[in-house]
């Protein structure tokens, strides 16, 4: 008589499954960290298109009013300096009003 000898099935070892679950959640955790920071470069990358038409805009607007006339070229050269630079004519004294505007 042949004894049939079954092979016992190994089950997968507790280690084995807890190495593969903890493998999971670290690609998981990776794979969002991920869409997270390609999330928020999108973000920066939008507003930082905005910031450029925003300059845009503006160096359009200052090209047309270089192409007026050198007066008034002149005038808003003068006007810029002294509004954004704190520039003065010489001899000329400057008063800021620091109770408010």
């Amino acid at each position: 008589m042949l004894k049939i000898i079954k092979a016992k099935k190994q089950r997968p070892s507790l280690l084995l499954k807890v190495a593969i679950f903890a493998f999971s959640v670290y690609v998981l955790a990776a794979l969002i960290n991920q869409q997270v920071q390609i999330s928020q470069k999108s973000q920066e990358l939008d507003d930082i298109s905005q910031q450029i038409q925003e300059q845009q805009v503006e160096n359009e607007k200052i090209r047309h009013i270089l192409e007026d006339s050198a007066e008034q070229t002149d005038e808003y050269v003068e006007q810029y300096v002294r509004e954004n630079l704190d520039f003065a004519k010489p001899g000329e004294q400057v008063f800021e009003n620091i109770a408010g505007k």
